[in-house]
């Protein structure tokens, strides 16, 4: 298993996790305490303060990351003062790459944990704070353990959106070997390297997929993979009845990139469902 991977891409693996892990970390206070106070809260402005919470949602995620350059790179307000003051750089490093993942995903963790904080009882908290509680009590004694379904949920989330983050981190931080490469870095500059897809993390992808989806997959990866150049002929001829619409093809694909084009309802989908295993003519 340990030759799958190059050491470079065991340096991006173990990157993803660590960006994943501090943009989960931090993601937690702040996002119970967002979810918190729009699930409770009445003040001026909660309407707002919503909206940019979910922005992340509707943006273009290089936006994101091109406002995260403007306000936290080294000329930025809030990336030169942690910079002057702490050492703190995020443009162009791993910390950037956190925080770049840590606010796309920080919606995932306030719904989760919002929806968890209004399917409680108010009266539940009431009845405490009519006993003299404050409302940080009641939240750890009363709210906080009904709604860890909630957090864990929305933790989840965070960190799998983490391992996943692709245009505001290489917006932000740039794809660097060792530095900023995360999975989804490494995995986008494998796919622009001719051949690059029968390599590393895509092409150990590629080869697991042989149980499932080998025939598509191999057959649109022959023309730049090299192990399986040429290697297949793709031989189609099925028939296959779908209530009153009967679908019957022969065809034969070339080693290559091979297109199926037509009307809606004429029966690409279920073409390659069957060549994938997952549809039994």
């Amino acid at each position: 298993m340990t030759d799958w991977l190059s050491p470079a891409e065991w340096d991006a693996v173990r990157l993803s996790l660590r960006v994943a892990l501090w943009a989960t970390l931090i993601n937690l206070p702040i996002g119970i305490a967002l979810a918190y106070a729009l699930a409770r809260g009445r003040f001026p402005g909660r309407g707002l303060l919503n909206v940019a919470v979910h922005l992340p949602l509707i943006m273009p995620p290089v936006v994101t990351g091109y406002l995260l350059l403007l306000g936290f790179g080294a000329r930025g307000p809030i990336g030169g003062f942690f910079e002057s003051s702490l050492g703190l750089s995020f443009a162009f490093r791993w910390t950037g790459a956190a925080l770049a993942a840590g606010v796309m995903a920080l919606p995932f963790m306030v719904r989760a944990v919002r929806l968890s904080i209004e399917a409680v009882d108010p009266r539940l908290e009431q009845a405490a704070a009519t006993l003299g509680a404050s409302r940080l009590w009641v939240f750890l004694t009363v709210t906080f353990p009904l709604i860890i379904p909630g957090i864990l949920a929305g933790t989840v989330l965070t960190f799998a959106k983490g391992m996943g983050e692709f245009g505001a981190t290489i917006t932000f931080v740039s794809n660097i070997p060792g530095q900023t490469q995360t999975i989804p870095l490494a995995i986008d500059l494998l796919l622009e390297t001719p051949g690059g897809e029968g390599r590393g993390p895509a092409g150990g992808a590629v080869d697991c997929a042989g149980g499932i989806g080998a025939g598509p997959v191999r057959m649109a990866l022959a023309a730049g993979c090299g192990p399986c150049r040429g290697a297949m002929m793709l031989d189609v001829s099925l028939r296959h009845r779908l209530g009153a619409f009967t679908l019957d093809v022969q065809f034969r694909a070339p080693p290559g990139v091979t297109v199926l084009f037509g009307r809606s309802g004429s029966g690409k989908t279920s073409i390659v469902n069957a060549v994938a295993g997952l549809l039994m003519p």
